[in-house]
């Protein structure tokens, strides 16, 4: 499975395939045109309390990560969405965050690898 992760401030490129904007918010500032994704995928962005409560901060980051994994275990739908179009070529997961190591684009990356 091809799978990759991108800030959605980044230009496309031919390597990116399928792009699917995996944050609950649409990025601030960011016009639909820039964000290039084939598809908002919003569910499967943490709950707005998980969200919230990890507030992107590292030490946060085991925990959110166990907190999160167990909220997509729960969402078999937007998980069962995202394996659809992996299936078809490879995607691109989309996220805002600053923090490129610590964001849930790579949680959800490591669960569905």
């Amino acid at each position: 499975m091809n799978i990759q992760i991108k800030r959605v401030y980044e230009k496309r490129d031919a390597q990116d395939g399928f792009r699917i904007l995996v944050d609950r918010l649409w990025p601030r500032g960011l016009t639909k045109e820039k964000a290039a994704a084939d598809l908002w995928l919003k569910n499967i962005a943490p709950s707005t309390e998980l969200r919230k409560w990890f507030n992107h901060d590292p030490e946060k980051w085991k925990e959110f990560q166990k907190k999160y994994q167990k909220e997509l275990k729960e969402n078999k739908e937007a998980v069962s969405v995202l394996k659809e179009h992996m299936k078809q070529g490879p995607v691109t997961l989309l996220y805002g965050a600053k923090d490129q190591e610590h964001n849930e684009a790579q949680v959800i990356k490591e669960l569905v690898s």
